[in-house]
């Protein structure tokens, strides 16, 4: 993740400000069956049904010699991605499939480009993005990335496709901070390579800033008392807490996280097919679906309103 000093775009939608702690959430997808476990990415049958209808491009939108064509002709779509992140994708440890919304998506492009989902997923974090795209080792990256004019100057973004926010994970059992001015004074972790140690320093100046290389990591810390508090993007951050008990999201997102798909400059039109295809979705209602499915498992309230295509700066 990282920041964007522009707010062009609201943040989670204003459901989350009154949402209580991830125990006390209901799931909202279509599906009569029962509300999937905490830290679910997806409810099951809603997922895949999202999947299941999206559709597949006429082959006058792929031309030949495209980036596009030779996904086509590979069978399979090299997407970099992560199977940790819950709501966003992550991996059932039992059937290996991986659910959530970036997964959702990831599923349905590589659908529209071959013809069915198929999906090599490639892990990354913030430290290797950039570098998989410019080297051609994925055709794309689908991982809470957040479009900002410096990585632009590295790879493309298609999208905005979310608008997340920096926020606030602490021990359950924590009282004294509940916004991000209580940080002063606090030991607050954050994951290395990502822009939420300048937003910690912006919002928080007297807070101490600790890096730690993964997600986990800085939730361990928190849980241990390592650190008073993790700071990084409200979604993900919830994810945590869906999963784990011991910790808790607290106040409003402060930032605006802007959320892009990275492909490679080299490869522009591979940024405008899939800016078509984004805008498809959304107004076919599949976005809206596999919102419902993923993120909307622990979000009460319908689908948020889609960031416009092309409206912050590097998209």
């Amino acid at each position: 993740m990282t920041t964007s000093s522009t707010k062009r775009r609201r943040a989670l939608p204003a459901a989350l400000l009154a949402m209580a702690t991830a125990a006390g959430l209901t799931a909202c997808g279509s599906s009569d069956k029962l509300p999937p476990a905490a830290g679910s990415s997806g409810s099951g049958d809603a997922f895949q049904q999202v999947v299941d209808g999206a559709p597949v491009a006429p082959d006058s939108a792929i031309p030949a010699g495209s980036l596009m064509a030779k996904i086509k002709s590979s069978g399979t779509m090299n997407v970099g991605g992560t199977d940790a992140a819950a709501l966003f994708s992550l991996k059932d440890p039992v059937t290996g499939k991986v659910t959530g919304f970036d997964a959702g998506l990831t599923d349905m492009l590589a659908k529209y480009i071959i013809g069915r989902p198929s999906v090599n997923r490639v892990q990354v974090d913030v430290s290797t993005r950039e570098a998989l795209l410019q080297n051609g080792t994925v055709d794309a990256v689908l991982a809470t990335y957040t479009i900002t004019p410096a990585r632009a100057k590295k790879i493309a973004f298609a999208g905005p496709y979310y608008s997340s926010g920096d926020a606030i994970l602490v021990r359950a059992s924590e009282q004294s901070i509940t916004k991000v001015a209580d940080l002063n004074g606090k030991s607050v972790c954050t994951e290395s390579n990502s822009t939420a140690a300048n937003d910690i320093k912006q919002f928080a100046p007297n807070a101490k800033v600790v890096l730690f290389q993964t997600n986990a990591e800085c939730q361990q810390a928190v849980e241990q008392g390592r650190a008073d508090a993790y700071v990084l993007d409200q979604a993900l951050l919830l994810g945590d807490a869906a999963r784990d008990k011991k910790v808790k999201v607290v106040g409003q997102p402060f930032t605006t996280e802007p959320y892009g798909i990275g492909l490679p400059l080299a490869a522009p039109e591979m940024k405008t097919f899939v800016n078509d295809w984004l805008k498809l979705i959304e107004s076919n209602g599949d976005w809206a679906k596999l919102w419902k499915a993923t993120i909307g498992t622990e979000l009460s309230g319908d689908a948020p309103t889609p960031p416009a295509i092309g409206s912050v700066d590097g998209s």
